[in-house]
Formats: structure tokens, C-alpha cells, sequence
């Protein structure tokens, strides 16, 4: 048994420069086996310059990183055989049919040709594709395809799969289907290191995430420690006969101890609540000023509101290959 096996990633400095462009510059991670973990980051920010430094597919200016303990560049034969990598379609052949094309990969990963075709039924089942299995590629949706090539991924069923923006530019429906398959990834042993650059995405699966900025990991932890890190929890109330509005709020800042503020719009009182237990001190005051409430709620910061502050960019999908790093990557691989 590996010493390392707690740890399915362990990164220390990890730096890449693509002629005068600094992709990534100093990164460290820690990835726990048997979870998600998330890479998040606005377009150009390094992070699929670091899933390839991971996958052997670059090789790192400076810094190391080990998968399961072994060195990413001493030991990449050895990594290669504990790893998925997805981020490009899976095609041998455009004419072949989803079956084909996977027959051929599992052959070409060693597998006979029973356990081939079993493999591709089985793998095809998983993902949704059974009926449009004897199709040609060419006549298959942007999420079919997506969905292929995470299920060619996993045909030798790696311990680690790295999943680079596996859901970008896909419909709603398809990109549920494709967190539930990576749910199930989890609980039947893998782990996955994901990035994306959709917040709801990290949000929705992630154990842990990692903001990467201009090459820099700008935050790390639980998406609730992120999450605390930008402010603490918020107090929405809204009461039944507005004319109460400035007794309610007098009472609230008196209670609370803070200052509240009130949307015009909607006539909700909003107040930052830094001790939960005040709030039941907080409805008694309001019950006995005869203030009578019609909506009470308590909200945390949103994982937009994190992004925002830690690296000032909007949270939301870039278009694709934008930044002189990212093209200087794809040309030198």
C-alpha cells in the first residue's frame, strides 16, 4: 500500500511559462482521495495549464507534484496508469459508431475483444447513449459527445479523473446528467479533480475548491469556509404591514447590535448576523413591539459574492481559448 494513498494529488510550486506568459506561478495543492475537488477560475486563469502539468501532459518549469506518491515526472508511466483525462472529444473515427469507437479504445488499453464490447455496452448504459449507440459520431450532439468522451475516460476505471470544464456550453438538462455521473464516479471509489469556470458548478459538487487567479491559488478550502471568509451570514426580514419598517428596524440594530439596511423595492429589512442565537432574542422583541413578520429567512454569501471579492472578475463563463498563455499552451502541446 502507497504511504500516499490519502492523497490523490499533493502539488508544491508548481510553475509554467509559455515564452514571456507565466501560466502558472507557484501553485499548491491538495486533493484527498474518494472526493471532488474543484479548480475554479475565470478563462486564461492556468487552470487547464495545471490539469496538464498533473497529467504528464506538460512538464513543469519548476515545482513537483505526485499522484497517489508518485512523481508526476520521474513516475509518469506509473501515473499514466492511475489517471483520466478528458478535455477533447473521443473519436478514433468520425464514420464509426459510439460502440466502435469505444471497442477500439478498450482494445487499445489492452482489454480482449468480449471484455471490449461488454465495456462499451456497459459504459454506454451509464452515460444515457445506449440508444444512439450504433450512430456515427458525426451525428452526435455537443453533449452526447461530452458524455462519450467522459465514458471513454473511464473504460480502464481510474483512480483519478481529471475533468477539464467537462460540462461548458452544454444545455441544462445535460450538464444535471453529467454532475449525477460524477457523483456516482465518487461513490464507486474514484476522485475527480474538476475545473470549471461556472460557480454553481463547484457550488453543486465540490468537497473543496481551489480559486485560481492569473496563475496564483487565491483561496482554498470548503465552499462554506469560502464562503464565511467574505462575510458572515445575512438576516432577511420582511413585515406584514410595512408602516412597521422603521420600528422593526430600530428593533433589529438594537438586538443585533449592527446596522441594517431596507429594500425599497421588496420592503425587506436586511441585517448581517454574526451570532445565530440572537435571533431567537430577536423574534421575541419584535412579538412584544407587535411587529408581526410575513417572511423570515437566513442566507450565506453566494459563491458569486466570493468570487467576486477574492478576484474581482465576474463569475461567469469566458469564451473559450481567450489569453496569449492559452494559446502559447496549445501550441507547445
Amino acid at each position: 500500500m502507497n504511504d500516499h494513498a490519502e492523497w490523490a494529488v499533493e502539488a508544491r510550486g508548481l510553475r509554467k511559462t509559455f515564452g514571456g506568459n507565466t501560466a502558472v506561478d507557484g501553485v499548491d495543492l491538495n486533493v484527498r482521495a474518494g472526493t471532488i475537488y474543484g479548480v475554479l477560475g475565470p478563462n486564461g486563469a492556468g487552470k487547464t495549464t495545471t490539469i496538464r502539468m498533473l497529467a504528464t501532459l506538460l512538464r513543469p518549469d519548476a515545482g513537483s507534484a505526485r499522484i497517489f506518491g508518485y512523481d508526476v515526472t520521474k513516475e509518469s508511466q506509473i501515473v499514466r496508469q492511475l489517471i483520466g483525462v478528458t478535455g477533447q472529444y473521443a473519436s478514433v473515427d468520425e464514420s464509426l459508431s459510439a460502440t466502435e469507437n469505444l471497442v477500439i479504445f478498450a482494445r487499445l488499453l489492452g482489454l480482449g475483444r468480449a471484455e471490449s464490447k461488454h465495456k462499451a455496452a456497459e459504459l454506454l448504459e451509464e452515460f444515457g447513449l445506449t440508444e444512439a449507440a450504433k450512430r456515427p459520431l458525426k451525428q452526435f450532439s455537443g453533449g452526447m459527445r461530452r458524455r462519450l468522451d467522459l465514458a471513454a475516460s473511464l473504460i480502464a476505471q481510474p483512480p483519478l479523473i481529471f475533468l477539464d470544464e467537462p460540462t461548458t456550453g452544454l444545455d441544462p438538462r445535460t450538464r444535471a446528467q453529467m454532475w449525477e455521473t460524477i457523483r456516482r464516479l465518487v461513490k464507486t471509489g474514484s476522485t475527480v479533480l474538476l475545473t470549471t469556470q461556472y460557480l454553481d458548478e463547484a457550488d453543486q459538487l465540490a468537497d473543496r475548491i481551489a480559486v485560481i487567479d492569473r496563475g496564483h491559488v487565491v483561496a482554498e478550502g470548503t465552499v462554506n469556509e469560502l464562503k464565511a471568509s467574505v462575510g458572515n451570514s445575512s438576516l432577511h426580514l420582511k413585515v406584514q404591514d410595512a408602516a412597521d419598517i422603521p420600528g422593526a428596524r430600530h428593533i433589529v440594530e438594537q438586538v443585533l447590535k449592527v446596522r441594517s439596511s431596507v429594500s425599497a423595492e421588496a420592503g425587506v429589512i436586511t441585517a448581517p448576523m454574526a451570532e445565530a442565537d440572537l435571533v431567537t432574542d430577536l423574534l421575541t422583541a419584535l412579538r412584544g413591539g407587535g411587529i408581526r413578520l410575513a417572511e423570515i429567512s437566513v442566507q450565506k454569501p453566494t459563491l458569486d459574492e466570493v468570487f467576486l471579492t477574492i478576484t474581482g472578475n465576474e463569475g461567469k463563463a469566458a469564451p473559450a481559448n481567450n489569453g496569449a498563455a492559452k494559446q502559447a499552451e496549445e501550441a507547445a502541446v
